[in-house]
């Protein structure tokens, strides 16, 4: 009776629908190597991760404008992401060219005026004093810097070495970051070409990952990024042209490292008013009252104008609730600095639609965009 009994293999559980032992372990061999290179892929690549990141942002925001720009110059897409390039590179470089500038003049009026024996700090105005809470210790440590610039050193000393260490390194990591970002307009500038079918694979990895859905969350980060776009960083470059052309009607010092610092200002969320506030008291001090209060009555529009334009504009197209695309780009900007400004509201719009499908027991959200609308083109053939 025992022989009539079929025979079992050694690596099998019983269940002819089970894998067996050999075939686990296989699968599991599988699996680890595939990880092994996915892990030593993401070590090679660690290194320009933020230019890379920054390249593919600038590419998927920029994309409609190359292409419409191709269209004009008679589908030469060479010659469109070239332009497009250059304008960028303007863009960046321009400001920076300008403070360089300004700067430059400073050391040269610094060292003729020590060369004349003049004094450094010119002495304040009585109205200094009028200045609520810190009148009266800005006269005095500014009356001293311009009298005796040696003991006002001596007495701020340890006070301005602390300032100058942190503002050194803010400015070298700014610097950094400026370069890493000139790097990444140039490596979108070779992306724009290859945009269209990128876009298929990113979309065809979605569609393995989530069917349907999950290219529509492809799409939803792709028309996300082009409203932060749009409402953040746009709404930043129009209120920096504003106040270097306000300054400049003015004559206020230095314009473009002001209107830089509005732009930085804007883009990181802090706001113009870091920046204005000071040229607003300049002008109170240097100017007449009737050129003052005119420029003061210029500058409050440009403080408040994101506060305004930006909730349309990032909103503009979207089924997330504006109030969910805001916190992304603040709790982004605090949490991993200006590359979350695109980040978190990608994390929160997917994740909030996420919670949204669930809710509604799987089944797609009634608002959100078609598959080729949220895209805005991105997947058309050159």
């Amino acid at each position: 009776m025992a022989e009539d009994q079929p025979h079992k293999d050694a690596g099998s559980t019983g269940r002819p629908d089970e894998p067996s032992i050999e075939a686990r372990i296989t699968d599991i061999a599988r699996i680890g190597v595939v990880v092994l290179f996915a892990y030593w892929s993401l070590t090679l690549v660690a290194p320009f991760a933020i230019i890379i990141i920054w390249a593919i942002i600038l590419t998927v925001a920029l994309y409609p404008l190359y292409q419409e720009l191709s269209v004009l110059l008679g589908q030469r897409v060479r010659l469109a992401a070239a332009l497009i390039t250059f304008v960028s590179l303007v863009i960046i470089v321009g400001p920076l060219a300008a403070i360089a500038f300004n700067f430059a003049e400073g050391v040269q009026t610094l060292f003729t005026r020590l060369s004349e024996g003049s004094s450094l700090v010119p002495l304040p105005t009585e109205n200094v004093k009028s200045w609520p809470l810190i009148g009266e210790r800005v006269f005095e440590a500014w009356s001293l810097a311009s009298v005796n610039l040696e003991s006002a050193v001596k007495r701020f000393e340890p006070s301005l070495l602390h300032v100058g260490s942190v503002v050194l390194s803010k400015v070298a990591s700014v610097g950094v970051g400026l370069l890493s970002f000139v790097a990444s307009v140039l490596v979108a500038g070779f992306l724009f070409g290859s945009g269209a079918r990128f876009a298929e694979n990113v979309q065809g990895f979605a569609r393995r990952m989530g069917g349907n859905r999950g290219v529509g969350f492809v799409q939803l980060a792709a028309a996300t990024i082009r409203n932060v776009a749009r409402g953040v960083i746009g709404v930043a470059l129009l209120q920096a042209f504003l106040c270097a052309l306000i300054l400049s009607l003015f004559s206020a010092p230095a314009p473009g490292m002001v209107a830089f610092v509005v732009l930085i200002l804007c883009i990181v969320q802090i706001g113009p008013a870091l920046a204005l506030l000071p040229v607003m008291i300049w002008a109170w001090t240097e100017l007449n009252p009737a050129a003052a209060a005119l420029l003061t009555l210029l500058l409050i529009p440009l403080i408040l104008i994101d506060n305004v334009m930006k909730p349309v504009l990032v909103a503009r197209g979207l089924s997330t609730p504006t109030l969910v695309i805001l916190l992304g780009v603040l709790g982004g900007t605090l949490s991993y600095g200006l590359i979350g400004l695109f980040l978190g509201p990608i994390v929160l719009s997917v994740f909030h639609d996420l919670v949204m499908v669930w809710m509604r027991g799987g089944s797609a959200a009634p608002n959100t965009p078609p598959l080729a609308a949220a895209s805005e083109g991105i997947s058309e053939q050159n």
